[in-house]
């Protein structure tokens, strides 16, 4: 069994990679989790064939620290989108249309394609699928026994938590570092409580919609210290990006989608004020037609 060095504090993983790697987990693309640093390991069959052997050789010489990531089966897929469709579909007609799509071919890409073509039901998606894929994927890293924190669930500044990643393995580390694992420290047990972040579904009238407020969360740079040179080229180093769709093989952000959809690219407008202009634009068309009628040009005056 090989040796490691020992991390003295919870690894620090970005959840937006992380959930990547479990979406677009399939027959023809592999990913890793380092057990001992965070990093997220693509074996991209677009490299090198020498660069993959090695990777290959690389990963399996090393079991014990690179976790494959699982691949979503066509069960886990299809419960995922019935989930959904129980819980935060509450237009029949609406309902039933994508119970026929989930027992239908290609039933994740038609589905993604009537979500994102119904406004009112992909904000509920896009929020249902990040909070139940959340629950897995704490759930799998638990299981394996992986004390973590995602790097978005933090809230320090940004060169303290750098240090902190600098330090993973320093027995001995300055104050403000020390202060900083207990931050880390707290929010990685809180992880291990199922309670703390499962939401359970609730009956009765619909929730009142809030705003939604959206920040880009600020991230840290990339430290892994001991990563291989022979993994180094295969590290998942993918930015944060708001309009990514994680469901999807085919279609890896919202502008395809919509291209999909529409055959050319969608501008973004908020649905009320889509609604608003085509209701003013029938009262301009009905009132087109009223004046044009005989005796409804002029008011008359009453005697």
């Amino acid at each position: 069994m090989n040796a490691y060095p020992e991390p003295q504090c919870p690894i620090i993983i970005r959840y937006h990679r992380l959930l990547e790697a479990f979406s677009r987990s399939d027959d023809e693309r592999d990913f890793y989790l380092d057990r001992i640093e965070g990093a997220i390991i693509y074996l991209d069959l677009d490299k090198p064939e020498e660069e993959i052997k090695e990777a290959e050789k690389e990963l399996n010489h090393h079991s014990n620290r690179y976790i494959p990531v699982p691949k979503l089966t066509y069960y886990e897929s299809k419960k995922v989108m019935e989930g959904f469709v129980n819980e935060k579909v509450y237009d029949i007609d609406t309902k039933e249309k994508l119970l026929d799509i989930i027992s239908s071919q290609e039933a994740k890409e038609n589905f993604l394609e009537f979500v994102f073509d119904h406004l009112t039901e992909l904000d509920k998606w896009q929020q249902f699928y990040l909070e139940r894929f959340k629950v897995r994927i704490i759930e799998w890293l638990c299981k394996h026994r992986v004390f973590f924190t995602f790097e978005e669930d933090l809230e320090m500044p940004k060169n303290l938590l750098e240090k902190a990643k600098l330090h993973l393995f320093d027995v001995k580390v300055p104050k403000d570092v020390a202060q900083a694992r207990d931050i880390i420290n707290i929010k990685a047990a809180s992880y291990q409580s199922a309670d703390s972040y499962v939401q359970k579904p609730r009956r009765g009238r619909p929730p009142k919609a809030l705003p939604k407020v959206e920040t880009e969360p600020q991230f840290t740079m990339d430290i892994f210290k001991t990563c291989s040179p022979t993994l180094r080229p295969f590290l998942y180093l993918s930015d944060y990006n708001p309009d990514a769709i994680y469901f999807s093989t085919k279609f890896q952000q919202t502008q395809e989608l919509n291209q999909s959809l529409r055959g050319i690219e969608r501008p973004k407008v908020d649905s009320r004020l889509e609604m608003l202009s085509q209701r003013l634009e029938s009262l301009r068309h009905l009132s087109g037609k009223l004046g044009s009628l005989p005796g409804l040009d002029q008011p008359q005056d009453r005697k």
